[in-house]
């Protein structure tokens, strides 16, 4: 079953969204949406991403990229110019992986030639991982979380975006120890108000994680994303998109390494160049992984848009 048949199944019962305008101290409220089902008796609720369509984010080529990656299947890869994340060609990992290693290599370098790339630009192959992003499983699981975060006062975009991300449809536990739905570090669970310890783990259940998460991003990621925009006289408005993104590039790599990469950029304003620049750039510990966070988020959202759209 195709992903967009199984979507279509969770979405069966809709008939209408319909965007709430009311006047509220969060402004982030008038962007939630339901999904009301045919006995009104229940319904999903997420939060409208149009501003990514109206900024032009979906024509960048990384989320573009990674929108591919997420709905490929393990079994075929993509050959892509590592800097700007450029697709060049599609192959079954079986043709790929065929290839001598010297055959590799003088394709990456005819690659570089016709691109007119430097010698030493990055020519990668990433496997599909349509068997890691769950969309479908995760998807009902979004209300809920859009849901806890509102209730805490807190913008649930955040919530939308990281369980799209984040272990979607799955409680799996990172190489680096992190857990749940909202892949929370040990301490920092803890720090948060949860209990994690040989007996109890917290992070498993989905409402006290996404308690955790709302207070991490309200308390510390929020506040330190203003923090070091305020110190660089940068402006912005906390529910602007590139802001948003940005607060996840904390919640991911931490304040100190997103404060370092900002610092090697020595951005003059905000806005999409600014995110788009901390895609190719490195500092501290904000490596390729962090780079790539804001980027899968993106892709993650136009997903949702488009599988939304398809099941009304």
């Amino acid at each position: 079953m195709t992903l967009s048949k199984k979507i279509t199944l969770v979405f069966s019962c809709c008939i209408s969204l319909s965007f709430h305008a009311q006047l509220t101290n969060n402004s982030w409220q008038n962007d939630i949406f339901e999904c009301d089902s045919k006995d009104n008796l229940s319904c999903l609720k997420f939060v409208n991403n149009q501003t990514i369509v109206a900024q032009s984010w979906d024509e960048l080529a990384q989320p573009i990229f990674w929108k591919r990656i997420m709905l490929l299947s393990p079994d075929s890869c993509v050959i892509n110019i590592g800097s700007t994340r450029q697709i060049v060609q599609v192959f079954s990992v079986k043709d790929w992986e065929a290839k001598s290693d010297e055959q590799k290599t003088v394709y990456r370098d005819s690659v570089r030639q016709s691109k007119q790339l430097l010698e030493d630009e990055h020519i990668y192959m990433t496997r599909g991982k349509n068997d890691f992003y769950r969309f479908d499983q995760v998807i009902p699981t979004i209300s809920r979380g859009v849901e806890v975060f509102s209730e805490q006062g807190v913008d649930p975009w955040y919530a939308q975006s990281i369980l799209l991300i984040e272990s979607p449809g799955a409680l799996a536990k990172s190489t680096v120890g992190a857990y749940g739905p909202f892949q929370l570090m040990k301490g920092v669970a803890i720090n948060m108000g949860l209990t994690v310890n040989g007996y109890t783990d917290d992070r498993k259940d989905f409402d006290k994680s996404a308690q955790a998460a709302s207070r991490l991003i309200n308390t510390i990621c929020i506040p330190e994303a203003k923090r070091i925009l305020d110190q660089e006289s940068i402006s912005y408005n906390t529910t602007d998109l590139w802001f948003r993104l940005f607060v996840l590039h904390i919640y991911h790599a931490g304040a100190g390494n997103v404060q370092k990469v900002v610092k090697a950029i020595a951005p003059t304003q905000g806005g999409q160049d600014l995110i788009t620049k901390m895609w190719q750039t490195k500092a501290g510990g904000f490596g390729n992984a962090s780079q790539n966070y804001s980027q899968i988020a993106l892709a993650s959202l136009i997903v949702l848009n488009e599988t939304i759209n398809s099941a009304n």
